[in-house]
């Protein structure tokens, strides 16, 4: 067996769809044809998740980087909260806290907490709020 060749096959056959479609039969699939409906019985593999976070988690480092080039001076439980509030809304969605971001460039841990918890976003998801502002307060 030639792999680059069946590789080349099987791309060319399934074609490359980045978002979630249906197929010709109603079932959920991805990518190069990766049938991801638990209705066939099948799901997506961890290893394929695995590597699909570590792809995200660039992506929100990379985006952070260009968006707000100030976080990487923050501590590290900071950084690490920015990060998980920029994997959950987009980077565009965390400039949005402009009280909060100001208040961590200024220093301020505990009033930048605070003004998250007012958020829309907190009272969406108040356990992932309160884990990310425990962060940012430095109670981890």
């Amino acid at each position: 067996m030639n792999w680059s060749e069946i590789k080349k096959e099987l791309k060319r056959e399934e074609g490359w769809k980045g978002t979630a479609y249906q197929d010709s039969l109603g079932f959920w699939t991805i990518g190069y044809g990766f049938l991801v409906d638990s209705r066939k019985g099948d799901r997506l593999p961890m290893a394929v998740a695995e590597t699909w976070l570590e792809s995200k988690i660039q992506e929100k480092v990379d985006a952070l980087d260009a968006g707000l080039p100030w976080w990487r001076k923050q501590p590290d439980e900071v950084q690490n909260a920015l990060l998980n509030m920029a994997y959950q809304l987009g980077v565009e969605g965390l400039k949005g806290f402009h009280t909060t971001l100001a208040r961590l460039q200024a220093g301020d841990r505990e009033g930048a907490a605070n003004s998250a918890l007012q958020s829309k976003w907190a009272k969406q998801t108040p356990e992932r709020a309160k884990r990310v502002t425990d962060q940012i307060r430095g109670k981890t």
